[in-house]
């Protein structure tokens, strides 16, 4: 015979409260923190929240927010390969040392659920105060969702709910930008993986930034980051759109590639096709020709990520509101389009 007995509910998380507030799970832990640093109607929309779902913090959680451990767990999706998520590690450990705090790494597989879970498990078991979280965002952020840890969450990478800490569009508009200011009408763009935010971020801002100036792209191609991946498609770029006079590459590794790809063509670089893209890698200043690209600065941007944590759990820091935007790196890479 089939149970009469109503199935259990499920508790409510610190996400079902954010949720039904309207606000990030983040300003969810501030108020149960009595942090000064929220809005009296935010707090108020919270506390109804909290009441309406019954909402009880376990006795972990709440220890844990209240600044009682001082490790800070680091989510690494990226595969520990790349320059840039590997400066952004080092950039976090070195911010969380200055303000009395540690930091783990757990690497995983974004595309492998229990690869994120367990990882997850293990940085909340060793009393992570707060997860940051680098690289593709979709695989860790549904897990997350699932197992709604009650403690503050930062993605380097940015969602719908947590702050964008580097300036990813604004970076590709400014590399653009950059290209447009030469004379290019013919621009073309290597994009990295589409599971990647920086890279569906940075092949939006070159659309953008077209857009605005009554262009549309060229052609765009796609890639994994590496340099052989962007010498395959620039091998494609360079077949299907030959009239192209500028390429817009998603990272410096790609360019590396592309610039490969243009020389094996018979292209003279810059004076037939000129190439431009971001990181800013220790390397690309002695490409040839030397890369132009946008350097971001990791120190900082990992220096926020911490801040942003440290405001989450009622500590008295002031949270910067702009984002950062890389810096244009002009070398021997681009000129001027041909006559």
């Amino acid at each position: 015979m089939p149970s009469s007995n109503p199935a259990p509910r499920t508790a409510a998380s610190i996400r079902d409260v954010a949720r039904r507030a309207g606000v990030s799970h983040m300003t969810v832990s501030r108020v149960l923190n009595d942090s000064a640093n929220v809005r009296e109607s935010t707090r108020a929309q919270v506390l109804a929240a909290i009441a309406a779902l019954n909402y009880r913090p376990s006795p972990v959680a709440r220890a844990l927010a209240s600044g009682a451990s001082r490790m800070l767990g680091i989510l690494d999706a990226t595969g520990g390969l790349l320059y840039g998520p590997m400066n952004t590690v080092w950039a976090i450990e070195s911010a969380a040392r200055q303000v009395g705090y540690s930091a783990v790494v757990a690497g995983v597989d974004p595309s492998d659920r229990d690869s994120v879970r367990q990882a997850v498990e293990h940085l909340l078991n060793q009393e992570a105060a707060g997860l940051i979280v680098i690289g593709p965002s979709a695989g860790a952020r549904d897990v997350l969702g699932e197992l709604a840890p009650e403690v503050p969450i930062v993605t380097m990478h940015g969602t719908s709910e947590e702050p964008v800490i580097i300036a990813q569009a604004e970076a590709a508009r400014a590399a653009t930008r950059h290209l447009l200011q030469l004379g290019h009408t013919r621009i073309a763009h290597i994009a990295g993986p589409a599971d990647w935010f920086e890279a569906t971020s940075r092949r939006q801002g070159f659309i953008d930034e077209l857009a605005a100036a009554g262009l549309e792209p060229l052609a765009i191609e796609s890639s994994d980051w590496s340099p052989q991946s962007g010498y395959e498609a620039a091998t494609r770029l360079l077949a299907r759109a030959p009239e192209a006079t500028a390429v817009f590459c998603a990272n410096d590794s790609i360019a590396l590639g592309l610039l490969h790809a243009a020389t094996d063509a018979g292209l003279e670089l810059p004076a037939q096709l000129s190439v431009i893209g971001v990181d800013d890698t220790p390397e690309s200043a002695h490409f040839r020709p030397p890369l132009t690209t946008l350097r971001q600065d990791f120190a900082e941007g990992g220096r926020r990520a911490v801040v942003s944590i440290l405001a989450a759990l009622g500590r008295d820091v002031t949270v910067p509101q702009s984002s950062l935007v890389p810096q244009l790196i002009v070398r021997a890479s681009t000129a001027a389009p041909p006559r």
